[in-house]
């Protein structure tokens, strides 16, 4: 390889967005291999096979669920919403980090999401698939699905528009279709560069296919540029719209508990605390196993956590105003909702939501030593998932099972059958995310090729300084 070719970054290890001694030619080849390689690794065939047996429990779940009705789950009265809005709104959450990283660090020209971006697109658009398929089930009648879209029917049976779950459709499909069209527009050079470099004649083809004709001119380019620009200004307002919507599913409620101003922002900055999270929980091991530390480096790593860290910040705001505004109101029934939210039967789960989103993130992200420590960030990122999960439990059911009046009030249990179609749904989010990682390039060839000049110029023009 010739000298020339190679280059180094001016700064300190922990600092840089690409190790040194990558070359255009090292990283085409790095990237490539991955996906063009004959021989799979058996690792991933284990976790392929792990992963469909859980895919197969959830099928059996939502096949059961069907033949027996929504009875089989702990759903009752009055804590008629369960599991499924839990984990719907779960899995949402997860799903923001993908715009947030490749649309709105995009305009604001941040190079540090080029290694990550990729595959927090690819966990954005599985995250929503997998979210999608709660509200549907839980229905009761997923046959009826289509009464929520406004479409001309014979009984002349329209959406109630008022209804904030009417709402969720828009959003979450005006987000998943641009998740989707700006993760393909993002491919198409890559495309190029695979279908160039295989050589097998059906996956020529097949790249060939999908690049649309991609061939690297001027005019690619810049109609590329264009076009990535215009999807990333389109999908940065809805980082704020998606799950802002999400939370008028209970802010516009009068349940207290649910009924508050702090819902939108407090939701979004909850689902970038999650996401960025499970961007974590991917990239580490995704770094180890395919050894991609010069690409995804401990600035990456670091990076991150300083994002988790202002959206944990924003989210303990959210809680401590929760608090404030139960005591502040006067209103006995927001104060007994706090209370019986603490200190209540089910007072348990707040109580894991404040350590583990809260008291272990919040006192140990500020040390850059532990932000850059991946063994930590990833047990770390597992914390804040599970943490996220119990706030949503805690937002539904607690809120739920003592409402206004106590000769209603009545708890809630989960069945393992909400257990089974929680699993599945991690199992199917593991299987697409396998599948996306052995024959998609999961890191943006030519973005990170675009970075090695400037980084070349910065270390020509320290020396010479």
């Amino acid at each position: 390889m010739a000298v020339e070719d190679k280059f180094a970054v001016h700064s300190a290890d922990q600092n840089q967005l690409i190790e040194p001694g990558l070359s255009l030619l090292s990283v085409t080849e790095k990237i490539s291999r991955i996906v063009l390689t004959p021989q799979t690794p058996l690792g991933w065939f284990a976790l392929l096979a792990v992963a469909g047996g859980g895919v197969v429990i959830l099928l059996v779940a939502m096949l059961w669920l069907f033949l027996r009705g929504v009875g089989i789950w702990g759903v009752s009265m009055p804590v008629a919403w369960g599991f499924a809005i839990i984990n719907f709104v779960w899995w949402i959450g997860i799903g923001h980090a993908g715009t947030l990283i490749s649309a709105i660090l995009l305009l604001f020209r941040q190079r540090w999401r080029t290694a990550i971006g990729r595959f927090a697109e690819a966990m954005t658009i599985f995250a929503v698939a997998c979210a999608a398929i709660f509200p549907v089930i839980h229905l009761g009648r997923p046959w009826l699905a289509y009464w929520l879209f406004p479409i001309p029917l014979t009984m002349t049976v329209w959406p109630q528009f008022r209804s904030p779950l009417t709402w969720d459709v828009f959003a979450v499909l005006t987000y998943a279709i641009i998740s989707v069209v700006f993760w393909y527009v993002g491919m198409l050079p890559d495309f190029g560069t695979l279908r160039d470099r295989t050589q097998s004649k059906f996956a020529r083809y097949a790249y060939g296919l999908a690049a649309l004709g991609w061939r690297g001119s001027a005019r690619h380019w810049n109609r590329y540029e264009t076009a990535s620009l215009l999807l990333a200004g389109l999908a940065t307002p809805l980082v704020l719209s998606v799950h802002t919507v999400i939370s008028f599913d209970f802010a516009v409620a009068l349940l207290p508990g649910w009924h508050s101003t702090i819902f939108p922002p407090y939701f979004v900055a909850g689902a970038i605390y999650s996401g960025m999270a499970m961007v974590l929980t991917l990239a580490i091991p995704l770094r180890k196993f395919f050894h991609l530390d010069d690409l995804v480096t401990l600035r990456h790593i670091d990076n991150m956590g300083k994002v988790m860290l202002a959206a944990g910040c924003i989210v303990a705001y959210g809680y401590a105003m929760e608090a404030f505004m139960s005591w502040y109101s006067a209103n006995h029934l927001e104060s007994f909702a706090f209370w019986n939210r603490a200190f209540g039967p089910m007072g348990w789960a707040y109580w894991i939501l404040i350590v583990t989103n809260l008291a272990i993130p919040l006192t140990t992200l500020w040390s850059r030593k532990l932000r850059t420590n991946l063994a930590f960030m990833f047990v770390l990122s597992l914390v804040v998932n599970v943490g996220m999960w119990f706030e949503r439990f805690v937002i539904v059911v607690t809120s739920l099972y003592r409402d206004f009046l106590p000769s209603s009030w009545g708890t809630y249990r989960a069945t393992r059958w909400d257990y089974l179609t929680l699993l599945g749904t991690l199992a199917l989010f593991t299987l697409l995310f396998l599948l996306f990682v052995r024959l998609l390039p999961m890191i943006p060839m030519h973005e990170i090729r675009a970075m090695l000049p400037r980084a070349k110029n910065s270390q020509t023009e320290e020396a010479s300084g």
